[in-house]
């Protein structure tokens, strides 16, 4: 099992998260997190337009699932092109992959891939 985690554009979540269910992606959480990566914050109007001040926390989403190893490639196509902005711009996001030694769902006591 695998542990994918995928920090993205907010505006780019409903529609990927429409395309994790239609390949199969039995699960997802989406949070609303702010941070800061290369991108290093954003310039954002202020006063009426007259001042700016740089915003070093970004609005961004969390996406995180754990799929079988069989589906690994395709859910990371998915969230590939899906985030990426036209051209690729700085702030696009990144995928975080990690190992899942094991998983149990509470209600039944399975484990493995059952409990996905």
């Amino acid at each position: 099992m695998i542990k994918i985690e995928a920090i993205i554009r907010p505006e780019m979540a409903s529609s990927i998260g429409l395309a994790l269910e239609e390949a199969g992606v039995g699960g997802y959480f989406m949070l609303n997190v702010t941070g800061k990566g290369n991108q290093k914050g954003v310039e954002v109007l202020t006063g009426r337009g007259t001042s700016t001040i740089t915003r070093s926390a970004i609005p961004k989403t969390l996406i995180t699932t754990v799929v079988s190893d069989d589906l690994k490639n395709k859910v990371i196509d998915i969230l590939i092109s899906g985030a990426k902005s036209g051209e690729g711009s700085i702030g696009d996001g990144k995928i975080f992959i990690s190992k899942v030694d094991d998983a149990i769902r509470i209600r039944t006591n399975e484990k493995g891939k059952k409990a996905l």
